[in-house]
């Protein structure tokens, strides 16, 4: 099992409000076959296996352990820390408001 992988911190779906799923850290393989197209069904595919594979780890450090172990090359895309300005309800009504 060597390859290419690529070890992140999942962001929030659009589809989800709460960020559940992003405190873990994902080790998942790089494509390494193209995708091919069926010609009678028209469904995607290759042959690739290792797409298929996801792997969770509770710290970035468990997930470089891992890879390292198993003579992965690997590639840690760090996340964005997202930015939370405080807001209240009353400063909907503020006297200072910009209308």
């Amino acid at each position: 099992m060597s390859g290419t992988v690529r070890i992140s911190k999942p962001t929030k779906s659009a589809m989800q409000s709460g960020r559940a799923k992003t405190k873990r850290w994902l080790l998942e393989y790089e494509p390494s076959d193209r995708v091919e197209t069926d010609a009678l069904m028209g469904w995607s595919g290759s042959h690739d296996t290792d797409r298929q594979l996801n792997l969770w780890f509770a710290t970035k450090e468990e997930a470089v352990a891992f890879a390292k172990a198993k003579g992965m090359n690997f590639a840690v895309v760090e996340p964005h820390d997202r930015t939370i300005r405080p807001k209240s309800y009353a400063d909907n009504f503020a006297f200072t408001r910009i209308r």
